[in-house]
């Protein structure tokens, strides 16, 4: 009975978001990102910060005799080398990092970019239409190193309990609404990753989390493994960066997809 008065004493661990703020949400460093304010890179700093990223998430581009920097979120994996040695130029960014319907929209540029989750809502509303309020999650592993499953394992913990919101995982892909993919797209899942979203109803919503998913991170893009993510195999619906993506970050993504976060349903309220 020990663990009786353990949950008298602990009393409820499970978070209260999205319905109320979480103070872990708001303080998690889950990407870097090009500040708003930085002050322009010298030449060689531009080259100096491209070349010390791991997965070639910050580039340089000329274009009328200028040079910009840019910093792809989907292929951030939080080493933190740039905030380190540029301080200036990049920053954290806290809560959950950008959701996005198309991959580019995770470039971040250090301007205020065009909010990317209406066209996402607006192009899954008639998938996601006829949805319950029960929705089931097929979640397959395309050649993760076993963090991103270890986000996605916690989801269903007493912490995150994403149960509470009517959405559970499920081993047959026949009784699936959403196909959750982490993982590079190695050439052995390849196949049965084709194979998981045939044999799913329509319509179907495809999430592809954390880097590896989005661009391959680290393991991919080179060697026998192949794997440049779950787009090169797959359509993707909705692109979740990370390395690996938080628990909050999927159930961010899980959320927008099937357009369940209270704050747009009050939105959606206030202008009928």
């Amino acid at each position: 009975m020990a663990w009786v008065t353990r949950g008298m004493r602990d009393g409820r661990l499970t978070t209260r978001w999205p319905a109320q703020k979480d103070g872990y949400y708001d303080e998690f460093a889950t990407s870097a990102r090009l500040r708003s304010d930085a002050p322009a890179l010298a030449d060689d700093e531009k080259e100096t910060a491209a070349a010390l990223c791991p997965t070639g998430a910050i580039a340089v581009a000329s274009q009328n005799g200028e040079t910009s920097v840019t910093l792809d979120r989907g292929r951030c994996v939080l080493c933190g080398r740039c905030v380190r040695l540029f301080p200036d130029t990049f920053e954290w960014e806290t809560g959950t990092t950008r959701v996005a319907s198309e991959a580019a929209a995770l470039i971040s540029t250090g301007a205020e970019q065009a909010d990317d989750l209406k066209h996402l809502r607006e192009t899954l509303a008639g998938k996601v239409r006829n949805l319950g309020r029960s929705v089931f999650i097929r979640h397959v592993d395309a050649g993760s190193d076993g963090s991103d499953e270890w986000e996605v394992q916690a989801l269903a913990n007493p912490v995150y309990d994403v149960h509470r919101l009517g959405i559970f995982f499920t081993a047959s892909p026949r009784h699936a609404d959403i196909l959750l993919v982490t993982g590079i797209g190695a050439a052995g899942m390849t196949e049965p990753l084709r194979r998981t979203r045939e044999a799913m109803p329509e319509p179907v919503v495809v999430i592809a989390a954390g880097a590896d998913a989005v661009s391959g991170g680290l393991m991919g893009r080179s060697g026998y493994t192949g794997g440049f993510g779950a787009g090169s195999i797959i359509d993707v619906d909705v692109w979740v960066p990370g390395a690996p993506a938080s628990p909050f970050a999927l159930m961010e993504g899980i959320l927008t997809a099937i357009d369940r976060l209270p704050s747009r349903r009050r939105e959606r309220r206030g202008r009928t």
